[in-house]
């Protein structure tokens, strides 16, 4: 009774033992192939951009105008973001241990990034105000020149709070610690409360001074269309590219909720928080090229033809 009680319970555990490690194998199956999904996705979105880019460098009148210039610049500051975003949630996801001069740069490149992006949109709904309340004066203030200077002027205000970041935490952190090897991940470099301090205020200083502009330049724009009386007036239709760089905006912010909601999954399954990078942070700036380029004449006509001969 007693052999034939314990060979009843290693039966049992034997079982236990096979079944979890099934569980663990099914688990390491999908991580792979939700990561394989994240890494597709990115190459179709890099895909998607270089048929955007041939037309703006092939096309002369395209890379004159001050609209092209300016999406142009968002969708190469979402390829750097993304690429920065994925290859450090991946590094974290699979606990890489990586040089402190590699892992700081990246969180820098894509924290600077993710805030030129909505700077940007604001700078491409001012555009689409000048265009409709100033024709006049449009070329004066919107051409690639001043574009481009806008361009400048956003990478050297958006790289302050950086500058700051880094004197805050040199003063507080020990003479080794940029020659560590470390798992790559912002809270770690969050040695000094006034980081945290100067990240929240940047974050909201500069998502409502855009979420503004925007708001601003809709309502004028759509006060001309108003006067227009027309729905299919140039001003209607600015107006609805105005909404449609709000949309992008709220894209854009949803990296915020991925931020914060693997705060609270960090003990969940790898799979959870890959889907969740995935969903929040990937899946809206794959979208955002799509919205733009699809609706823009220029950009659609020449993707059309590109798939009607290569499909």
């Amino acid at each position: 009774m007693v052999n034939s009680s314990a060979l009843s319970g290693n039966d049992t555990e034997s079982r236990e033992t096979l079944y979890q490690s099934k569980f663990v194998y099914i688990a390491g199956i999908a991580e792979m192939i939700v990561v394989i999904l994240l890494i597709l996705c990115f190459c179709i979105f890099v895909c998607f951009n270089a048929l955007i880019l041939n037309v703006y460098f092939t096309t002369p009148h395209v890379h004159e105008h001050a609209r092209y210039v300016l999406f142009v610049h968002m969708l190469i500051t979402d390829i750097l973001y993304l690429i920065a975003s994925i290859s450090l949630f991946l590094v974290a996801i699979y606990a890489v241990y990586i040089p402190m001069p590699i892992c700081y740069p990246m969180l820098n490149l894509a924290a600077l990034t993710f805030r030129i992006t909505a700077c940007n949109l604001a700078i491409m709904a001012l555009e689409r105000y000048v265009a409709i309340c100033y024709p006049l004066q449009y070329f004066q203030f919107c051409n690639a020149h001043r574009a481009n200077t806008s361009i400048i002027l956003m990478w050297v205000v958006g790289a302050v709070p950086n500058v700051a970041d880094f004197f805050a935490m040199q003063s507080t952190v020990e003479q080794d610690f940029f020659s560590r090897n470390v798992i790559c991940d912002l809270s770690l470099l969050a040695v000094n409360p006034l980081q945290n301090t100067i990240r929240t205020l940047t974050f909201i200083s500069t998502f409502t001074l855009v979420a503004l502009t925007i708001v601003f330049t809709y309502i004028k724009v759509m006060q001309v269309a108003k006067k227009a009386g027309s729905g299919t007036s140039s001003a209607s239709k600015a107006g609805r590219t105005v909404m449609m760089h709000a949309l992008q905006l709220l894209l854009c912010m949803t990296a915020f909720i991925s931020t914060v909601s693997e705060t609270y999954l960090r003990d969940s399954p790898v799979m959870l928080l890959i889907t969740n990078f995935l969903v929040f942070t990937c899946l809206p700036r794959f979208l955002s090229p799509v919205i733009y380029g699809v609706r823009d004449e220029v950009f659609h006509k020449y993707i059309r033809t590109f798939c009607l001969f290569n499909l």
